[in-house]
């Protein structure tokens, strides 16, 4: 089973920028076959997805409401994801997750997911 650690995350203003990482270990050599993903769960509102990358890194997918600011990447030699955010508006605070999609549904659903890590709190002020 892979483990999962997120990081990156803080407190910056409204039209800041920040960059998540996520640290995969305990299962290297496979890291690069899976799909992964970035999820976030603000107070009282459900997880919901944010964007995610295919095993190659030759396609990614975002939510409506981070498309354009947000970008997803892969280094696979390091077993690391990114989520580099710009222009953070007040509703993107949340604790962002990382998760290893092992289903063969839809990017967006998060029963296709499994191993999150702890998550890391993004607060953006206005």
């Amino acid at each position: 089973q892979v483990q999962l650690v997120e990081s990156g995350g803080g407190l910056v203003q409204a039209g800041g920028s920040l960059r998540l990482s996520c640290v995969a270990s305990g299962r290297y050599s496979t890291f690069s076959s899976y799909a992964m993903g970035w999820f976030r769960q603000a107070p009282g509102k459900e997880r919901e997805f944010v964007a995610a990358i295919n095993w190659s890194g030759s396609n990614t997918y975002y939510a409506d409401s981070v498309k354009g600011r947000f970008t997803i990447s892969r280094d696979d030699a390091k077993t690391t994801i990114y989520l580099e955010m710009k222009n953070l508006k007040s509703e993107d605070t949340a604790v962002y997750y990382c998760a290893e999609k092992y289903a063969s549904g839809t990017y967006t659903n998060d029963n296709n997911y499994r191993a999150w890590g702890q998550g890391t709190q993004v607060t953006v002020s206005a």
